[in-house]
């Protein structure tokens, strides 16, 4: 029997797993979604979970201090030596990254990529991405693809923006679990940052997703379907 459970790690109480989210039920899986910053555990093996997703948040992946965040540097080897399928969103993508010895920074000219932003498949990422995307984004700093790793896409302020090791880990630095409802939450919750260097403006948000959302939806639905179905043949 094929587990049909999908680990959803967040990290506000309030954050949600948004058209990732929808797009799992719709391909049959169920969630279980756990927020370590609220002291909810990670589990102990991979047996009942058929892949793990990491979802970003404010905090970096260099905040050694907040006990969270060191349990997931040292939990994400438990996935990999399981070989289950791992996705890393925007800081669950640094994690995978400084969990296998790479460097995470900010741009060396403290610019952000806030908005919709376009990324590039690389020569090794045309399976992964046919076609150039405009992407949403909201982070301050980048990763470097770690050793073993294969760059999938790059982007023009932060050139790294997606990798895979091994056969089915994941990380991508942006966001594409985003919603409409979503970008008003996260604008409105910390509109400041949209006046901070190499933000776009709340209009561009929106525009950006009006224009770039139905592609981006139809790129995450192939994907989705390739990681799990070409890698999940766990017993439960």
């Amino acid at each position: 029997m094929t587990v049909k459970q999908v680990l959803i790690v967040v990290h506000q109480p309030d954050s949600n797993p948004g058209l990732v989210g929808q797009l799992l039920q719709e391909l049959g899986y169920t969630l279980d979604i756990r927020c370590p910053a609220i002291e909810q555990p990670l589990p102990s093996t991979m047996d009942h979970h058929a892949a793990a997703i990491v979802f970003g948040g404010p905090m970096s992946a260099n905040d050694d201090d907040l006990p969270f965040i060191r349990a997931e540097l040292d939990w994400i080897p438990t996935v990999l030596t399981a070989d289950k399928p791992y996705l890393g969103i925007c800081l669950g993508a640094q994690l995978l990254a400084r969990t296998l010895g790479a460097v995470v920074a900010p741009h060396p000219q403290e610019l952000r990529e806030i908005g919709y932003f376009p990324i590039v498949p690389t020569a090794a990422g045309a399976s992964e991405f046919e076609r150039s995307l405009h992407v949403y984004h909201w982070h301050k700093e980048g990763f470097e693809v770690p050793r073993g790793a294969v760059l999938l896409a790059k982007g023009e302020t932060f050139t790294n923006q997606a990798f895979r090791y091994g056969r089915s880990a994941y990380g991508v630095q942006f966001h594409p679990e985003i919603t409409q409802a979503m970008i008003e939450t996260w604008t409105t919750k910390v509109p400041e940052q949209l006046f901070l260097p190499g933000a776009q403006s709340l209009d561009q948000h929106f525009a950006g997703h009006a224009h770039h959302s139905c592609a981006v939806r139809v790129w995450l639905e192939n994907f989705l379907d390739q990681w799990l179905s070409n890698r999940v043949s766990s017993p439960a």
